[in-house]
């Protein structure tokens, strides 16, 4: 019996393309034809976008700017499939995702160093909070290292508080400052999680329509600005809180904070009743973003935040001055 002829598009076997890409981000090496490359070769060119496409002659890729571009299968040269392009969230720096925390503490002092931030609350209420009396240590200090740990030593000795480091997981920052003999703080660690507000209100309107049965409490707002306490109450308890969470608006970036329900009120929907009032309550105010901070070792909330559509955008640690 004869051998059967090879299909036309047999050539995709070799760089990994094919039918199963409709719908996904591909780049693809093509040659063009007629022209020649910088070596006397063939020349050849990368298009990154969008298959839209793809028949026994042809696939069709939609860049992410300009007219979508049909490519025969034989001028393939490789390819493959990528990630997905990030969100304009995740597009975010770390800096700049981070400086949203500001909004929670309006009354501190803020000296910029730099790109770096040097915090210091002037009148703590209770324990001093890291985020509000530490050095936002990331992007460029504007000196050299040992210029701006200087300067940072100096802010906190002038304020007689313990001179603290936020940064970046894994960063040169990091790794400076260890080198300099700063040290991790055994706890803190926490991961930046955000995702479009919207998704997350349908994640819990789904999750409410599976459940069997409301919680039977209902959140009090409380609002100051930009500023919004999500309080539920137990009338059988002298009105006692039971669950608390807490929210900013900075721009059209809600920031979700110190959610906590009593530990005998757990597992009855009351996280979600106080969630489900702030979101409402940024999404009226114009917030399109949502964000909190998770510490890493915080298993069931990464597992709540996670379900929700929270995607971590970066992890930050803090470091505490040698003595």
């Amino acid at each position: 019996m004869p051998d059967e002829p090879e299909p036309q598009h047999a050539n995709t076997g070799r760089h990994g393309l094919g039918p199963h890409v409709v719908g996904q981000r591909i780049v693809v090496r093509r040659l063009l034809p007629g022209e020649t490359g910088p070596t006397g070769g063939p020349a050849m060119t990368d298009l990154l976008g969008t298959c839209t496409s793809w028949d026994a002659t042809a696939c069709t890729v939609q860049p992410e700017d300009g007219a979508p571009v049909t490519i025969p299968l034989a001028e393939i040269v490789s390819g493959k499939p990528v990630p997905p392009r990030p969100s304009v969230r995740h597009r975010t720096s770390a800096r700049d995702a981070e400086q949203h925390v500001l909004a929670l503490f309006p009354g501190i002092e803020i000296a910029p160093l730099g790109e770096w931030l040097l915090r210091s609350d002037p009148a703590p209420r209770g324990r001093l909070r890291k985020r509000a009396n530490s050095c936002l240590a990331l992007g460029d200090p504007g000196a050299p290292y040992d210029e701006a740990i200087e300067a940072v030593l100096r802010f906190y000795a002038e304020r007689d508080r313990p001179a603290l480091a936020q940064v970046e997981a894994d960063s040169e920052i990091e790794e400076a400052l260890l080198d300099r003999g700063w040290q991790h703080l055994p706890h803190g660690e926490a991961e930046l999680r955000l995702a479009a507000l919207s998704r997350v209100r349908r994640s819990r309107r789904a999750r409410r329509d599976r459940t069997s049965g409301a919680p039977g409490r209902e959140a009090r707002l409380e609002v100051s600005g930009d500023l919004a306490q999500a309080v539920v109450r137990d009338p059988d308890l002298d009105d006692a809180v039971v669950a608390a969470g807490r929210a900013t608006l900075d721009g059209d970036w809600l920031g979700l904070h110190e959610l906590n329900v009593a530990s005998d009120h757990r597992r009855r929907g009351l996280a979600g009743v106080v969630l489900d009032e702030l979101l409402e309550w940024g999404a009226e105010r114009g917030a399109t973003t949502v964000w909190l901070h998770v510490e890493t070792d915080n298993a069931p909330a990464l597992a709540l935040y996670g379900g929700l559509g929270l995607e971590r955008h970066h992890t930050c640690r803090y470091l505490t001055a040698p003595d």
